[in-house]
């Protein structure tokens, strides 16, 4: 399906079929609601509990795709997911528990700086480092200084090489290679995952990819909160109602 305008907004998915779905979910605005600093998105016993639930009724076929580092993951999630692709799929964590990064881009540092210098001029601006792959530039709390934060950023993926990606609120700058769509194609190429019916979750830019890879191999993609032209075929109202389609899919 091509790339859609978003008007009168999706259909909301149908309870997943467990026996047949490979299932991949984001974590910040999907099974998370978005926090003002990044640190603030603490674990939940309710998420951990359904997530636990899932992967045991998925046989495995559970993975969350997202931005953040695999520790932070780890820490937000309670290490319940096994197969996971962090830093945009940067870092894959395979269903046996084999991890696999990509080298960082050797002019990250400089990115890193250019970020921090920018980052003084306010409290409000938040720069995380997402271990030695990707930096971002958080504006959320300061988003009169967006189209600055933008052009900063732009100016420093044009020096150093990195990948800019945006997002809501964050500028970041990471190192070439694997993207969201890439991670899924990687999971479904292997057990437990071959031969399932992919279905991606994701609320941002940055889940576009993964909806079109999902959707490339037979699956669909839903798309988390406010509608946009998106390459999704469902949507779900926010993070809410995500939990509570999940619980009646779980």
């Amino acid at each position: 399906m091509s790339i859609q305008e978003i008007t009168a907004g999706l259909p909301a998915p149908k309870p997943l079929r467990l026996g047949e779905t490979a299932l991949f979910l984001d974590l910040d605005g999907t099974l998370a609601p978005i926090a003002a600093r990044p640190q603030d998105v603490a674990p939940d016993p309710r998420r951990t509990s359904l997530l636990e639930r899932l992967a045991l009724k998925l046989d495995g076929r559970l993975a969350v795709v997202s931005g953040r580092t695999l520790a932070d993951i780890d820490r937000i999630l309670e290490s319940c997911v096994t197969a996971v692709a962090a830093v945009h799929g940067l870092v894959l964590r395979d269903p046996d528990g084999a991890v696999h990064a990509t080298a960082p881009h050797p002019d990250l540092a400089v990115a890193t700086e250019g970020f921090r210098v920018f980052a003084a001029r306010d409290p409000g601006l938040i720069v995380e480092e997402k271990g030695g792959l990707s930096v971002a530039l958080h504006f959320r709390q300061a988003n009169w200084h967006a189209e600055a934060a933008r052009a900063c950023a732009r100016a420093l993926a044009t020096q150093t090489g990195l990948v800019l990606q945006e997002g809501a609120m964050v500028e970041e700058l990471r190192t070439p290679g694997a993207r969201k769509g890439d991670s899924v194609r990687a999971f479904m190429a292997k057990p437990p995952f071959a031969g399932a019916t992919p279905v991606f979750v994701g609320d941002d830019a940055t889940d576009e990819d993964g909806f079109e890879a999902a959707q490339a191999l037979g699956g669909v993609g839903v798309r988390v909160g406010a509608a946009k032209t998106t390459a999704a075929r469902f949507q779900l109202a926010g993070v809410e109602a995500a939990l509570a389609w999940l619980e009646a899919s779980g």
